[in-house]
């Protein structure tokens, strides 16, 4: 799906390719989920280990670079209704899910309809204690981030041609960064830049917050954090799975890893995964 978006300060009009969704390999389904203002191709890293084993898909959240239109329903319902509507198209009854940041939320969500196998959650989001008033600096940098990537979304190439770039260009998402490939940076910069569904989301946050019936949740869940986290951090942004939640969960800690293990550090990540999809 090309799409074509109006980025930068001074009006600038470039084309990006994004594509709605990714499906490949043969086995019991999996379902992958990104993070917010993020895209499908987050997973990239971890496809081919996980292809062995699984029939794996990988959509692009509705409102999100190359997704579906966000629709009538800016809310959490509206992101799990399309994504089960992709499940029934797909022809999966339930499937395993692995979802990163919003997307273990989401997978955690789905959990609790009863369509996950199983849950693997890379530090999912909604874990915030009753009262943490952390969460609106967390929603606050989403918007900041926001606007100055619409500036620097032009430039994404130059950005990760260089060493220094491609660290600030992963520094909300991993500790190690030089063997991630530069297109894949510049893809996701510029994804982000052109993801609609950013001020309806967070309003919606803003505006109800984040609630799990955890006690509807009754397959297995692992639950994956890296010490070095800096969009998340571990463990206060944790603390209702903790306590309330998940505390029960398979927790999983990583030291030296930041927000996103599935591009820190992809080999472990698709390990943890495949260990409790396919053990």
């Amino acid at each position: 799906m090309a799409a074509e978006r109006r980025l930068g300060r001074r009006g600038l009009t470039l084309s990006f390719v994004f594509t709605a969704a990714y499906r490949g390999g043969a086995g019991a389904p999996l379902l992958c989920l990104h993070g917010f203002t993020d895209t499908w191709r987050t997973w990239e890293l971890v496809l081919p280990a996980l292809e062995r084993r699984h029939d794996v898909m990988a959509p692009t959240l509705p409102g999100h670079a190359g997704g579906p239109p966000l629709g009538n329903e800016p809310g959490v319902r509206g992101l799990l209704d399309a994504i089960e509507r992709a499940l029934d198209e797909a022809g999966f009854a339930t499937a395993h899910v692995v979802g990163n940041s919003l997307g273990g939320y989401l997978a955690l969500q789905l959990a609790a309809r009863g369509r996950a196998e199983s849950v693997v959650a890379l530090a999912p989001a909604g874990g915030w204690a009753r009262g943490d008033d952390s969460v609106h600096d967390t929603l606050d940098h989403f918007t900041s981030m926001h606007d100055a990537l619409r500036g620097l979304a032009p430039h994404a190439d130059a950005i990760v041609s260089t060493r220094e770039g491609r660290r600030r260009a992963t520094a909300f998402t991993t500790a190690s960064f030089e063997h991630i490939p530069p297109e894949l940076l510049a893809h996701q910069i510029c994804g982000a830049a052109a993801c609609t569904a950013l001020e309806s989301l967070l309003g919606y946050a803003r505006r109800h917050g984040w609630d799990l019936d955890a006690e509807r949740i009754a397959c297995p869940v692992r639950i994956v954090w890296g010490t070095e986290d800096r969009l998340l951090p571990w463990p206060s942004t944790a603390a209702r799975y903790l306590r309330d939640w998940l505390p029960h969960a398979d927790w999983v800690v990583l030291d030296g890893v930041g927000h996103c293990p599935q591009l820190d550090v992809p080999l472990e990540t698709a390990q943890l995964i495949l260990g409790l999809t396919s053990p």
